[in-house]
């Protein structure tokens, strides 16, 4: 009875492993009998290949040989425009986004002192004059008198043309001017300015010779007077705050009444030329012998995601120097020197000046 019992616990795996063998050849069977009922059997080798993982995918070709931060200004940069000396604000000529030329008056200040001042000083040098010319005097400087006094008219011609100009042409800003009076007026200007110069040319050559005698009393006490003139119009024309170059008015903090002085920090309007946008970036020490002038750059900002704007290298720095843009995050010691490249944007772009923006060399 045991034996029986233990030849019958000795068939059951025999059994199972008959039974597993079976449903395993029927299985191959039917996957062989569909792959021959569509026209082929797949290899080894396509079992293989279908087992094998995936291979990785190739990283994209990187079409830049460097990589720059940057700030998007301006043709002719930020200009910043301050006072010269302590003083209320009068009158601003301008508004934000006028375009305005070199030399025109953006803002005046309290000029009544100044403008006393200068009369009492041309009213002192025409009575000196008076006194000169009832006086019988050298006939070996009348050359030379001629030409100082030819100098001083034609300062006073063209410090006359100077205030007719900026008149019209904030009476033009104010819709009361017009263009052709202000031509004529830029006329006047450059006539002026013209001959000023032609005079002193001549007061220079009479001044040169070699038998021309001292000045007397009387001519000593005209050019004192003359220069008392030179002085205070200058000091009128420091109360008037004019466009360093031509541009756009980009900032413009002052207002009428306000207190001004002369520092560098305060800046009462801030002028740029926006015909021309570029990107100043800073390009590592490393990276300085792959930028040459001409080469094409992508510049792209986070202003503007998705979008490239082209451009090209119109000038490299003649030095290297520290980093002026900070980047995302503290320096480090190890922080190498840059060298300041300035890239020419092509067409008309959004981008604005002060925009953080990356250059890619090609």
């Amino acid at each position: 009875m045991s034996s029986h019992s233990n030849d019958g616990g000795r068939r059951r795996p025999g059994l199972l492993f008959i039974a597993l063998t079976a449903g395993i050849g029927a299985a191959t069977s039917l996957a062989v009998s569909h792959f021959m009922s569509s026209g082929s059997v797949p290899s080894i080798t396509a079992f293989a290949d279908a087992a094998a993982p995936a291979p990785a995918a190739t990283p994209a070709k990187i079409d830049w040989i460097a990589a720059a931060p940057g700030r998007i200004e301006p043709r002719t940069g930020l200009v910043r425009v301050g006072a010269q000396l302590l003083g209320r604000i009068a009158d601003v000529s301008v508004k934000l986004n006028d375009v305005v030329e070199e030399g025109e008056l953006l803002i005046r200040l309290d000029d009544d002192e100044a403008r006393a001042r200068l009369q009492a000083a041309e009213t002192e040098a025409a009575s000196r004059k008076r006194e000169r010319d009832a006086q019988s005097l050298d006939k070996a400087r009348e050359d030379v008198r001629k030409a100082e006094d030819n100098v001083f008219s034609a300062e006073r011609a063209q410090t006359n043309a100077r205030f007719e100009l900026e008149y019209e042409l904030q009476a033009k800003r104010q819709g009361n001017g017009s263009d052709q009076r202000i031509a004529d007026a830029r006329k006047n200007m450059t006539s002026a300015r013209d001959k000023l110069q032609k005079e002193r040319a001549a007061y220079a050559t009479a001044q040169a010779k070699s038998d021309v005698p001292a000045p007397s009393r009387l001519e000593s006490s005209l050019q004192a007077a003359r220069s008392d003139v030179a002085v205070a119009e200058a000091l009128l024309e420091k109360t008037r705050i004019r466009a360093p170059v031509a541009g756009t008015i980009l900032q413009l903090p002052a207002k009428a009444g306000e207190m001004v002085s002369p520092s560098p920090e305060l800046a009462l309007a801030v002028i740029g030329d926006m015909s021309l946008v570029r990107l100043k970036a800073e390009v590592d020490e490393f990276d300085v012998a792959k930028i040459k002038v001409g080469g094409k750059v992508v510049v792209k900002s986070n202003a503007y995601p998705g979008r490239e704007f082209e451009g090209r290298v119109a000038q490299l720095a003649p030095t290297l120097a520290s980093p002026k843009f900070a980047l995302r995050g503290a320096r480090r010691p190890t922080d190498v020197e840059v060298l300041e490249v300035t890239i020419d944007l092509n067409g008309d772009v959004p981008l604005l000046p002060g925009m953080r923006a990356d250059a890619f060399f090609k």
